[in-house]
């Protein structure tokens, strides 16, 4: 199946209208090599890895899987770490409850796409280079273009996508206000991120790009309405959670497979940038948004050693569980076997050429 808009496949060459979406901590080689081999782009999120864990996951799949390697960066920009007087002393309670100090352990920040990273793309030579929160500097991004590599970023309004495109990515990610995970706005405001049906037709007209679609996408029902409105393809994430491939942890799997899947919301607690998840402990408590979380990534430190001792006890609740709002409709099968159906689902209903 090559979609209503076969610019996907012209450009990276994928059978499928499909890219798996990278997912730290939850995606990995098994989940990108599945998509690969069932005809999507796989996707490797190296926003928390160093360059040569970057290399040798990409090798892994290479040597394991023919097809378009997507790899994803963070393009936040870096900054001293922050006092977390305030927002340690918000989680004192927590520490107590655990008879832990405050701060203490330590655990890898999400890290911004950077000349070492350049050097890993160019070796790689991915067929597709994404990025979340904008664009590298012009010089980085020269030089991932100039790997041959096909560029996209995550919009999440048009405003935006105009702004990417002026920019010359060859692709935009329109991120609806449904998607999972961290919300890839860099220019817009909260209050300005559109739903999918309202952002990916303006997205594709205002820009005349392939628009990959972001967000909500969990089944062929979903898949079809993002190419009807113009995407030439959809980005999924969350029902992929439910494949065996996936990294995600135990407790994150029962809570897709129970009532809480039903309820996502936007929190800044766990990394200070607002991203859609589960429900957890800390934001029953807490409420999702606190002002005290310093800014994103930096709120991460204060809960490592908290993720630590809760897992000790055999508890959770302190590591997040990203989902979008379409997680109640994630089954549980194999990468490749979800991933071909979700693409019949789509071409039963649209009449795209298989």
């Amino acid at each position: 199946m090559v979609g209503r808009d076969g610019r996907l496949r012209d450009l990276l060459g994928s059978r499928l209208p499909i890219v798996q979406a990278p997912m730290a901590a939850a995606g990995g080689v098994e989940l990108a090599v599945a998509a690969i081999r069932a005809g999507a782009v796989g996707s490797l999120p190296c926003a928390m890895l160093a360059p040569e864990q970057v290399l040798a996951q990409a090798a892994e799949v290479r040597s394991r899987a023919e097809g378009p390697l997507n790899l994803n960066f963070f393009c936040h920009r870096s900054s001293a770490p922050p006092d977390l007087e305030a927002w340690l002393a918000l989680l004192r309670p927590f520490y107590d409850s655990y008879g832990i100090g405050p701060g203490e352990g330590a655990g890898p920040l999400r890290r911004p796409f950077d000349p070492a990273m350049a050097e890993a793309v160019d070796e790689v030579r991915p067929e597709m280079v994404s990025f979340h929160f904008g664009l590298p500097d012009d010089r980085l991004l020269a030089r991932v273009k100039g790997t041959g590599a096909k560029v996209a970023s995550s919009a999440t309004t048009v405003a935006e996508a105009r702004w990417l495109a002026a920019r010359g990515v060859d692709m935009v990610i329109a991120q609806g206000w449904e998607a999972g995970g961290h919300a890839g706005r860099f220019l817009s405001p909260p209050e300005e991120h559109l739903g999918l049906v309202a952002l990916v037709p303006q997205v594709a007209d205002a820009t005349g790009l392939p628009v990959i679609s972001a967000g909500g996408i969990a089944d062929g029902r979903g898949l079809a309405a993002a190419l009807l409105l113009g995407a030439s393809a959809g980005q999924i994430g969350t029902a992929y959670l439910a494949c065996p491939e996936s990294l995600a942890s135990p407790a994150h799997r029962a809570a897709l497979a129970s009532p809480r899947a039903e309820r996502t919301v936007f929190t800044n607690l766990f990394t200070g940038g607002l991203a859609r998840g589960l429900p957890t402990p800390p934001m029953d408590v807490l409420g999702p948004v606190r002002e005290e979380a310093p800014p994103f990534p930096h709120a991460t430190a204060g809960l490592v050693a908290l993720a630590q001792a809760a897992q000790a006890r055999g508890e959770e609740g302190f590591r997040p569980m990203w989902a979008g709002q379409g997680a109640p409709l994630a089954r549980v099968l194999p990468a490749d076997e979800l991933t071909a159906l979700i693409a019949s689902e789509a071409l039963a209903l649209t009449g795209a050429s298989a």
